[in-house]
C-alpha cells in the first residue's frame, strides 16, 4: 500500500514506523524541555543548577553513544531502539515524581543514555531497510518527523506547565511508551530481516565489487569505525554533521534569541517567529533535499547544504554589522534564517545517505555512533564557544566561526567521492 505523504511516497514501511517513532519522541521532548529549568529551580537551586539538568542528559548522551553503537551491533537495532525508548519513558516517569534535586539529575542523566541508544540504533536501522536510492528520502522522512513533533511540543508543553509543573514529564513518559509500543509492534523481526538482505545484495554488483567510492565496514566494533574512515565521503559527512551541530542546534538555538534582545532591540517573541518560520522553511525544503540526494547524489546535496549554512552565517555577520537601520536588520535577519533553513534541510538528508552508502546494508553500529557523536558534540560545544566570543567580541565573531566551520565542511564536501552508485552502472 502506497503512502499518501509524498515524503514517504514509495519508501517500505519501515521509514514510516520509524518516522512516526521520530515524531513521538520529539512531541515529548519539546513538551519538557521548557519545563526542566523551572522544575529544576523549584528544589531551591541556582540558575547554573538547573540548566545542569538539562547538560547531564545531553553529556551522557554523548559519552554513551560509543556503547549505544557497540550494542547496537551485538543485540540488534531493534531490541536497542525499544529498550532505549523504555528507559527514556521511565526515568521521565519517575523524574516527575522527584523529591529532590539530586534525583532529578540523575533521572535526566539515565534519560541520556536512553535517548542515545535510542538514536544511534535507529538511524542504523533506518539506513538498513531502505536502498541507496531511498537513502536521502528516507533520511529527510526522519527529520521530518523530528521536526514535526518539536513544532508541536513547546505549544502542549505550556499547557500542560499551567496544569502542573510535574506534568509535561508524565506526558513525555506516555508519548515514549507509544513509541515504544510502535516499535515492538510494527517492526517485525521476519521483515527486518528479508529487507536488510534485499538492501545488502542490492549495495553489492553483480561482479560482487563494491560501488565506486564505498568502502562498507565489515568487521564489527573499532574495526569496522577504522575502516570508514578511511574513506573520503564519511570524513566529509562528520565533518558537515560537526558543522550542523555547532551552527543550527548550538549557535544558532543559543545566540539567536540574544541577538534579538540585544543586536536587535527587539522583544523575546520575535525570536519564536524566527524559529517558526525556519521550521515551515527546512519543512518544506525536507522533499526535494531527499530527492536530490536521491537523483544527483549526496556530495551536490552536500554542496548546497554547506554553502547555504555559510551564507546564512555570514548573513547574520552583516546583519549584527547593519543594526543602524532597523527595516534593513529585521529583512537580513530573517532572510538569514530562512538560507540557514534551507541549508539544514540538505544536510538532514544527504550525509545520512553517505552513511548507509559505506555502511552498505551490513551492521555499523560504531559508524554511526561515530556520525551522531559529532552532531552532539557540536551541539555542546556551540553554546559555551558562541557565549564565549559574544562576551569576548561581539555577535559578529561568534556568527563568523560558525560559517568558518561551515567552510571547511564545504572543502571536505568538495572533495569527497561520490558514494551514490546508479542502478544502471550496476
Amino acid at each position: 500500500m502506497r503512502s499518501r505523504i509524498p515524503l514517504l511516497k514509495d519508501l517500505p514501511v519501515e521509514v514510516a514506523v520509524l518516522a512516526s517513532i521520530a515524531f513521538f519522541v520529539a512531541l515529548g521532548f519539546g513538551i519538557v524541555i521548557p519545563s526542566i529549568p523551572i522544575y529544576a529551580e523549584s528544589f531551591g537551586v541556582s540558575a547554573f543548577a538547573a540548566s545542569a539538568v538539562i547538560s547531564a542528559f545531553a553529556l551522557m548522551r554523548f559519552v554513551s553513544s560509543p556503547f549505544a553503537g557497540a550494542w547496537t551491533n551485538r543485540f540488534g537495532e531493534r531490541n536497542v531502539l525499544a529498550t532505549g525508548l523504555a528507559i527514556v519513558a521511565i526515568s521521565s516517569f519517575f523524574a516527575g515524581l522527584a523529591q529532590t534535586y539530586v534525583h532529578l539529575l540523575i533521572l535526566r542523566g539515565i534519560g541520556g543514555i536512553g535517548s542515545a541508544m535510542f538514536t544511534v540504533s535507529a538511524m542504523a536501522l533506518l539506513l538498513r531497510v531502505v536502498e541507496a536510492d531511498q537513502r536521502g528520502r528516507a533520511s529527510a522522512a526522519w527529520q521530518g518527523g523530528f521536526l514535526v513533533g518539536g513544532i508541536a511540543g513547546p505549544a502542549i508543553g505550556g499547557i500542560l506547565l499551567a496544569v502542573s509543573i510535574r506534568a509535561p514529564f508524565f506526558f513525555y513518559a506516555g508519548t515514549l511508551a507509544v513509541a515504544t509500543v510502535i516499535a515492538l509492534v510494527f517492526l517485525s523481526p521476519a521483515r527486518l530481516a528479508a529487507r536488510e538482505a534485499v538492501v545488502e545484495a542490492s549495495d553489492t554488483s553483480p561482479e560482487g565489487v563494491e560501488p565506486a567510492g564505498v568502502a562498507a565496514p565489515r568487521a564489527g566494533g573499532w574495526a569496522e569505525l577504522r575502516e570508514a574512515l578511511g574513506n573520503g565521503a564519511y570524513r566529509a559527512a562528520l565533518a558537515v554533521n560537526l558543522a550542523t551541530g555547532l551552527t543550527a542546534f548550538g549557535l544558532r538555538s543559543a545566540l539567536i534569541p540574544l541577538f534579538v534582545i540585544e543586536g536587535l532591540k527587539q522583544g523575546p517573541s520575535l525570536s519564536g517567529w524566527a524559529f517558526l518560520v525556519a521550521a515551515g522553511v527546512q519543512a518544506v525544503f525536507l522533499l526535494p533535499a531527499g530527492r536530490l540526494t536521491d537523483l544527483r547524489g549526496r556530495r551536490p546535496a552536500m554542496i548546497i547544504g554547506t554553502v547555504a549554512t555559510v551564507l546564512g552565517m555570514l548573513m547574520l555577520v552583516i546583519d549584527d554589522l547593519a543594526t543602524g537601520s532597523l527595516s534593513v536588520a529585521l529583512v537580513v535577519f530573517f532572510a538569514s534564517m530562512v538560507v540557514t533553513s534551507i541549508g539544514t534541510a540538505f544536510l538532514g538528508s544527504a550525509p545520512s545517505a553517505v552513511v548507509g552508502d559505506i555502511m552498505g546494508g551490513r551492521q555499523g553500529g560504531s559508524v554511526v555512533a561515530t556520525f551522531q557523536m559529532v552532531s552532539d558534540f557540536g551541539a555542546v560545544v556551540g553554546p559555551l564557544l558562541g557565549g564565549l566570543l559574544l562576551d569576548l567580541y561581539g555577535f559578529e565573531w561568534a556568527f563568523a566561526v560558525g560559517a568558518a566551520v561551515a567552510a571547511v565542511a564545504l572543502v571536505f564536501t568538495l572533495l569527497m567521492p561520490e558514494t551514490l552508485r546508479s542502478r544502471t552502472a550496476a
